[in-house]
């Protein structure tokens, strides 16, 4: 693991190969694939199967599993070292109603022995390293996670990362680091730390090194928009300066490439559909902007969307979001 890596975190329906190859080129250090439910992959659901898709260019990078029945998972898991993964990750985190009310996701936080007992089974029976996602507990009254830490290492895994909020919080509120640092600083612990929640730029990033000694960072809901959020942190981790945000022009760039590569991945309507939330984000706060978004976003055309992106390319060229702010007011 190299000093103070970056982790994108696997987030359903965006962290697909398109968007991976994205966050990579700009410099993220681990990926994992869209979390797959174990029921559906032992059961060849074609959706999960299809999430087993790893290319060499994403090294490193694992496959995130929940479930809530351990022999599910367990066969899961041996399904997903056929991909040939470099990790398998236990996803004890999900705060989703639908996941979480089955058990599976951050569930498994009501059912500690139960995650205790999958996690070892996970690790014997696989030849690959395993590691968990979790959070900090199931609520405010139930913040478990220094003492589950332990016990979870005692399993086996190779890594721990921790969502600083409680299930109950769900994404509400502020992500708590304190217990995270906790659990980095605890003598017992000898396998690395990775703090999640709320790390949303640069100087965030370091601030959450500095202070809490964790062995790297996992981002998630900020990348959406901004995959350069991991250009952006090395830079400033390594020389103190802040990168200007990219321009309307590089944008449109990685707009044409992430479009490309969705087509690749899942061609035709599903591409085109799913790229609408990533191209919205991209062009976030151009001014007079309103008609082309709208043709951008409901357009059913690839020729015909990439003609928009020039046309928001000659518009706007070289300005870059900070720019339009002193020009327009917005």
């Amino acid at each position: 693991m190299r000093e103070q890596p970056l982790f994108l975190a696997p987030m359903e329906d965006i962290t697909d190969p398109s968007f991976r190859y994205i966050c990579k080129m700009f410099g993220a250090d681990y990926m994992y694939t869209e979390f797959i439910s174990s029921d559906g992959l032992i059961r060849d659901g074609k959706s999960s199967v299809k999430k087993l898709d790893l290319f060499d260019y994403e090294r490193p990078i694992g496959i995130q599993l929940y479930g809530h029945i351990i022999d599910s998972m367990v066969d899961a898991a041996h399904r997903a070292r056929e991909a040939n993964p470099d990790l398998i990750d236990l996803n004890f985190g999900c705060p989703v109603r639908k996941i979480a009310a089955r058990g599976a996701g951050a569930g498994m936080l009501q059912n500690i022995p139960l995650m205790i007992e999958m996690t070892s089974a996970i690790v014997r029976a696989v030849d690959l390293p395993v590691t968990v996602k979790t959070r900090l507990g199931w609520d405010d009254n139930s913040k478990i996670i220094v003492d589950l830490a332990e016990r979870l290492q005692d399993t086996g895994i190779a890594a721990l990362t921790i969502h600083g909020r409680t299930r109950a919080q769900l994404y509400r509120g502020e992500a708590d680091w304190t217990l995270i640092g906790e659990v980095k600083n605890n003598p017992r612990m000898k396998i690395p730390v990775i703090g999640n929640g709320d790390v949303n730029g640069p100087e965030r990033a370091k601030l959450m090194f500095d202070r809490y000694g964790v062995d790297g960072i996992m981002i998630g809901r900020a990348t959406f928009g901004r995959p350069w959020i991991f250009r952006e942190i090395r830079h400033y981790l390594d020389t103190g300066e802040i990168l200007p945000e990219p321009t309307v022009d590089e944008k449109a760039d990685l707009a044409l490439l992430h479009l490309d590569k969705s087509l690749e991945h899942k061609e035709g309507k599903p591409a085109i559909l799913e790229m609408r939330r990533h191209f919205s984000s991209y062009f976030k706060g151009l001014p007079n902007f309103k008609e082309t978004r709208l043709r951008l976003l409901t357009s059913p055309d690839v020729n015909e969307i990439r003609e928009i992106i020039e046309e928001i390319r000659e518009k706007w060229g070289n300005c870059r979001s900070e720019d339009l702010t002193g020009i327009y007011g917005i």
